[in-house]
């Protein structure tokens, strides 16, 4: 199937359009930390405390009221290459 039938299919298909520029405009995009804190498997208290994040920032961060400062999205990478090595040098 060429990339042209592929989306005459989509469009055909109502249950499965392809997104407008103006649908793409309204969406947010999830948080960084919602995804990595989801992809270790913990709860936003068991996030924030093991990795030394205030609750309440973290949660501004998730819901969009707050986005991280430069030093945060460091950090917040840093967790999500190396989160044990993060976990273990927090731990002393």
């Amino acid at each position: 199937m060429t990339a042209a039938e592929r989306h005459a299919a989509a469009v055909g298909d109502a249950d499965a359009r392809p997104l407008s520029e103006a649908d793409l405009k309204r969406m947010k995009r999830t948080p960084q930390a919602k995804i990595i804190r989801r992809a270790l498997g913990l709860s936003q208290e068991d996030f924030a405390d093991r990795y030394r994040i205030p609750l309440g920032t973290l949660r501004d961060w998730e819901q969009g009221r707050a986005v991280p400062d430069q030093a945060a999205k460091a950090y917040l990478t840093v967790i999500a290459h190396a989160p044990e090595v993060v976990r273990e040098a927090l731990k002393s």
